[in-house]
């Protein structure tokens, strides 16, 4: 229990735990109120049944001289008409409460959802390429509602809780042996519905959790291998597996959804027993009707009937706590990830971008990369070649700032690149991977990429990437919709629309990630002869397995592998 309200607070924000304070004191107050007005019914059903006991009472007595009552019956019916009163504006308090939990509860699902997705986009390259997106998306858009349930499940507990200890109190003031019996009995079956119920219902809640992840992966999967999957017929397993996690999903929930409703049942029917049970006793102990012990039978069956739904919110809400436990779990760890905390001190780059003893691994002990030291010049076109798996990309990223190395340094004229200026030295960089999303929405849209939207820029990049002319004749121009992923395109109009994105912001350094390999030849060599043209005071970078792509380079390097190390060998025609 300790390490679930560290879990939950760790997430919540100094605000946050302000507001809970606040409700938790509002709580003792609603409470409060709950034990007042159940503890004025006894005195009234006395003095209506009773007017005698008016004037034997001195607290009744004192109220009727003070505010002078011509009579009884005008007595009773303002205390009545006050109770009333007092019963409707207590309805609005709790309405009032209730609110704010709901406001609480509910309200974090924003505060969680953007921390999630804040934190996710923060993370390292690194980190990012480690994570399964279907498990990110399953974050945001589910566990972090289910998160609100749990807090929400907490809040209900905390406030019944004292509700529960205020009319406990006056219980055992009216009649502490018949209350401590009461007492017995509740707690001996709150233990039974704790080690029953309790327990089906939280390997429920772990059920849903597997059974959701792999809903969410075989979505993902399946959605984003349409063409593939159509391809080769294969949607019976696919399927399946569908089908197998869905109703496991929908199964877990069932069981949840069923289970919730047996504590209150069970319950409504201990406290009809006990009323029961209680009348039976009196019945037998004085051998004779219960009009003497009328009122205090009413305190106790009011007492049981305010008693039932707190006791039953307790156990809901732990019941919940323990279904969506999981779901606080992944959230935590979630947000636990190592964001990066980047500057944007600004860095220049006017001669020399340096490699010094680079070394990089993905795993402990096995590098991909080791002791690499390499100077590109300011305006240099590099292309760098090699076997797949040589390690080309991993360089280049590393280049980019997206890795860091784990050993050596690389610097800008002079100065090393880190946390400070990163960020500066990334947003120089135009890059053109080999494989290109493009989400749902327009060429432009797609090409500015959250940028500004300027069309004439926009036109000039899709000019420079040999795309805008046929758009305009086949198409709305730089209004054609791509669909979600390009899917409207062919692979080398989606490729073209990733080369007049790099472009699109006038980058200092253009990198080139095998971005013409879905071209054909001549469509490549127009595009690789305008990108030259572009790039005369730029500097280039290309990784490139045909020879024609890298023909107006003039430094080629390339890695190879020699007894499972790393050599660079560079050939250099300036």
């Amino acid at each position: 229990m300790r390490v679930f309200f560290t879990k939950l607070f760790s997430i919540l924000t100094r605000h946050d735990k302000k507001f809970l304070i606040l409700l938790i004191f509002i709580s003792i107050t609603v409470s409060l109120i709950e034990m007042i007005g159940v503890g004025a019914i006894l005195p009234f059903i006395n003095i209506a049944s009773n007017f005698d006991y008016i004037h034997t009472n001195s607290y009744t007595e004192y109220l009727y001289t003070f505010f002078k009552f011509k009579n009884d019956i005008q007595f009773v019916t303002t205390i009545g008409a006050t109770l009333l009163i007092f019963y409707f504006l207590r309805s609005l308090l709790n309405l009032g409460y209730f609110y704010l939990l709901a406001k609480f509860s509910k309200g974090r699902y924003h505060l969680i959802a953007y921390r999630l997705f804040e934190n996710y986009l923060g993370m390292s390259y690194r980190n990012f390429i480690d994570k399964n997106s279907a498990d990110l998306s399953k974050a945001i858009i589910n566990e972090a509602q289910n998160m609100t349930t749990l807090i929400s499940g907490l809040l209900l507990m905390l406030s019944e809780i004292f509700v529960v200890i205020f009319i406990y109190v006056i219980m055992l003031y009216i009649n502490w042996k018949i209350t401590l019996l009461i007492s017995t009995i509740l707690i001996v079956n709150a233990f039974f519905l704790i080690l029953t119920v309790s327990r089906a219902i939280k390997k429920a809640g772990i059920s849903r959790e597997e059974h959701q992840k792999k809903f969410f992966e075989i979505i993902k999967s399946s959605l984003g291998n349409f063409k593939m999957m159509k391809l080769t017929s294969n949607t019976e397993s696919i399927l399946a597996k569908f089908d197998h996690a869905s109703a496991g999903y929908a199964q877990a929930n069932i069981r949840n959804e069923t289970l919730t409703h047996f504590p209150r049942l069970f319950l409504e029917a201990l406290g009809f027993g006990i009323i029961i049970f209680m009348i039976i006793y009196l019945v037998d102990k004085y051998q004779s009707d219960i009009s003497g012990a009328l009122a205090l039978i009413s305190m106790f069956v009011l007492g049981l009937y305010r008693l039932m739904p707190s006791a039953n919110r307790i156990l809901s809400g732990y019941n919940q706590i323990l279904f969506y436990k999981s779901s606080l779990d992944i959230i935590h760890n979630n947000l636990m990830y190592d964001a990066e905390k980047l500057q944007n001190e600004s860095i220049e780059f006017k001669k020399t971008l340096q490699l010094d003893q680079i070394t990089f691994e993905y795993n402990e002990n096995k590098p991909i990369l080791k002791d690499i030291s390499l100077s590109i010049n300011k305006g240099d076109k590099i292309a760098f070649i090699g076997e797949s798996g040589s390690g080309k990309s991993t360089l280049v990223d590393l280049i980019i700032g997206l890795y860091r190395p784990k050993k050596g340094s690389i610097s800008v004229d002079g100065i090393t690149l880190n946390e400070n200026n990163i960020k500066a030295w990334r947003s120089k960089i135009g890059y053109i991977p080999q494989s290109i999303y493009l989400f749902d929405g327009t060429v432009a849209q797609n090409v500015a990429f959250g940028k500004p939207i300027d069309n004439n820029k926009i036109k000039e990049a899709l000019t420079q990437s040999s795309l805008l002319e046929f758009l305009e004749i086949q198409h709305q121009g730089i209004n054609t919709m791509v669909g979600e992923g390009g899917i409207k395109l062919s692979g080398g109009q989606r490729q073209r629309i990733a080369i007049a994105r790099a472009l699109y912001g006038n980058p200092e350094i253009l990198v080139l990630d095998e971005a013409t390999s879905a071209l054909d030849n001549d469509t490549e060599a127009k595009i690789m002869e305008e990108i030259y043209k572009i790039c005369k005071d730029k500097t280039l970078i290309v990784i490139a397995h045909r020879l024609s792509t890298i023909e107006g380079c003039n430094v080629k390097v390339e890695l190879l592998h020699t007894n499972q190390k790393l050599r660079l060998a560079q050939n250099e025609s300036r």
